[in-house]
């Protein structure tokens, strides 16, 4: 501790702080201002490059995937951190709504009129697709359709700068975010790109069907074969990749993804029960889940969802490929979404039966 000494020269706002002020020693002044200028800078660094944690991440890219050194601590001296990212990440909309809300926002007609003019714009692409990943164009559609409204709105956030937030100031999912930020740099060194230069929602998420970098890196093709993956501005880039993503995650598009169907007795308290698919068709109708089931086989794996609606509640039964979705958004009403609305846009292209939809038309 420094020795204190007497005197002072600034005035206290107050006589009780002027007395407390005036038994502090020089040095200790000092040292307390010093002090609270460290909290400060401890609450909110200028720059991630300053921070301890930062410095141990990059020496980890350094050693495990040979980055330059320099690169990374010019990199992240030039990144701050973004506080709007944390406050929406907060608040997801599959949380916050109840399934009548979330669904009003996807299920609009512009939405589904829009789908429909994407799906007649692109009709060879999909058809492409369709053919060499076995995945309906629907599907394909309504995915970027609730992504980004068709491309409309594929973000605007600096996705270095978003991840690095989440990585180091969002502890509850730091691992994950750590992970995609290393995602993100291998990604951009494959591909030849700027890490800065990279534009995407607030999670990190990228293109038309918002991939996050692991999903570039894993799932994103060159559809339209001009040598580079460009989920951005290639719209045939982005219709290949999402459909290369569900069918490496196992899409089969042999019985419906979702049935609407009657729940009583013990069937009740297995809805909601997480996203796996930890019974059966056969084990579900013997608990209580009645309706058109008749077709899928017993031995399905399912799960039961329970979804609210403004004057009451429904029930759907998800098999193999809801859950599949549900790998692109981990939520049961996100899936749901991406279903009812690839029907509503088969219904729009007159095309209900290649839809794939909830109703397993």
């Amino acid at each position: 501790m420094p020795r204190c000494s007497k005197g002072t020269h600034a005035k206290p706002a107050t006589a009780q702080a002027a007395q407390v002020w005036h038994h502090l020693g020089a040095a200790c002044r000092l040292a307390l201002a010093a002090g609270i200028v460290a909290l400060a800078a401890g609450s909110a660094w200028a720059n991630y490059g300053e921070r301890p944690e930062v410095q141990a991440y990059v020496d980890e890219l350094v050693a495990e995937h040979g980055f330059e050194r320099v690169w990374l601590a010019d990199l992240f001296a030039a990144t701050r951190r973004n506080d709007d990212v944390l406050a929406r990440i907060s608040r997801p909309a599959e949380k916050a709504l109840a399934w009548h809300q979330y669904r009003n926002i996807f299920l609009t007609d512009k939405r589904i009129t829009g789908g429909g003019d994407f799906w007649r714009e692109h009709q060879d692409t999909l058809a492409a697709a369709e053919r060499e990943f076995g995945v309906a164009p629907a599907i394909v559609v309504a995915i970027i359709g609730v992504e980004t409204f068709y491309g409309r709105y594929r973000g605007s956030f600096p996705v270095l700068q978003a991840l690095a937030t989440l990585a180091f100031d969002y502890p509850r999912r730091a691992e994950f975010f750590r992970g995609q930020l290393t995602e993100l740099l291998l990604l951009a060194r494959e591909e030849g790109m700027d890490p800065k230069g990279f534009k995407g929602s607030y999670a990190g998420a990228m293109g038309f069907g918002q991939f996050i970098p692991s999903s570039y890196r894993n799932f994103a093709v060159d559809f339209d074969r001009d040598g580079k993956r460009d989920i951005w501005r290639s719209e045939v880039d982005a219709i290949g990749s999402v459909a290369n993503y569900f069918a490496r995650h196992g899409w089969r598009g042999t019985l419906p993804a979702a049935l609407p169907v009657q729940a009583a007795g013990e069937a009740v308290g297995l809805a909601n029960d997480g996203l796996d698919l930890k019974h059966t068709v056969g084990d579900l109708r013997q608990r209580g889940v009645a309706g058109a089931t008749d077709d899928v086989p017993a031995d399905a794996p399912a799960a039961l969802y329970r979804m609210e609606n403004a004057e009451g509640e429904e029930f759907w039964l998800a098999l193999h490929d809801f859950h599949v979705i549900t790998r692109y958004n981990r939520s049961a009403m996100y899936a749901l979404a991406v279903l009812q609305l690839s029907e509503a846009i088969g219904e729009e292209v007159g095309a209900l039966g290649a839809a794939g939809g909830a109703s397993g038309d």
